[in-house]
Order: C-alpha cells, then structure tokens, then sequence
C-alpha cells in the first residue's frame, strides 16, 4: 500500500516510485512544481488533494500519517474534509460515483465548477466535462444555467449538472448541449 502525509491540506507522496504508480493507475493528484505532466517520467512528490486522498484510503490504496509519523485513519480524514469543502458529503458522493465508473475526476474551479471530468485522463485527452453538484432541493435559474453553458461552450467541454440521490445511494446527471442555429 503507498503512503503518504498530511501536510496543512493536502496528502503528499514523498516516494517518487510511488508517485509514479499513483498517478499512472488513474491520475490521481498533481506532481509537485509540474503543471501539465505528460505521463510518469517525473521526479517530484505527489500532492493530492483531500478527496482524492479520502477516495484512496476507502479503497485501500493509501494510508495517510501526520509528519510525525502518527497514522490519520479515514475518520480523521473525513472529519478534515468536511472542514475545507463546502457540502462535502454530497461533493464527495459524486466524486465517488464519477471515479467508480471509471471517470478521472479533477478539480473545476478554473472553469467555475465542482468538477472538471476526463474520459481517460490530463495529458492524453481534455476534460470533455464540467460537472455542476446541485442537491434535489437547489434553485437552479436560466441564468444560472445560460452563464455555465457558454463557458462550457466557450472551452468545448459539456455542461452537465448532477442531481445525487444519497438515500437512493445514485446520482442522475443532466447534460446540456448548445447549438448554433
């Protein structure tokens, strides 16, 4: 199993053999000081972000320790990440759903979204996806889903909302495609 630490927010993985494995086998995490890594040929720490690392952990991939070297069970983990995530549980069970079915899951700020969402992954292919989280009981506006469907558009990626059924244990996604007339 690969290892890594908790430091401040994030999960690094010091071991550059691990780091490579990691982010070979689903392109988790970023290695450190290299914006866009084409495949495994790099010599630098991984940085995973917080979800990526509670995912990891539940699959039993991974155990996190503080830097003294005390491990951080999943509980902890879990306990942090509601802390640093708006809405984590509901955020956390689409990445889930998302990276079960074999989606590789990133981070969609930049494009002002939860999620950007990769069919094989960065580096061989864009994000043909950006992904929106909306509970049953959220207001979505035209507006609302006007402005992110010409960002979507503007970056050629499709805008899809997903709508989690956590007591149903599913998650039914909306995707919105935009045409010229």
């Amino acid at each position: 199993m690969i290892s890594g630490r908790l430091v401040e927010n994030r999960i690094v993985i010091w071991d550059i053999k691990n780091a490579r494995t990691l982010f070979g086998n689903g392109y988790y995490g970023k290695p450190l000081g290299i914006p866009k890594p084409k495949g495994t040929d790099f010599d630098s720490p991984l940085v995973l972000d917080l979800v990526e690392g509670c995912y990891l952990v539940e699959k039993n991939k991974l155990k996190v320790s503080h830097i003294d070297g005390k491990p951080v069970p999943l509980t902890e983990i879990r306990k942090i990440c509601k802390k640093e995530y708006v809405d984590f549980e509901t955020q956390y069970f689409v990445f889930q759903n998302l990276r079960d079915k074999g989606y590789i899951v990133a981070p969609g700020i930049k494009f002002g979204c939860d999620f950007a969402v990769y069919e094989q992954g960065p580096g061989i292919d864009h994000a043909p996806y950006l992904v929106q989280v909306f509970r049953p009981a959220d207001d979505l506006t035209a507006t609302g889903v006007v402005l992110a469907g010409r960002l979507a558009t503007t970056v050629k990626k499709q805008y899809i909302l997903a709508i989690p059924k956590v007591k149903e244990r599913t998650v039914d996604y909306v995707g919105f495609d935009w045409w010229r007339a």
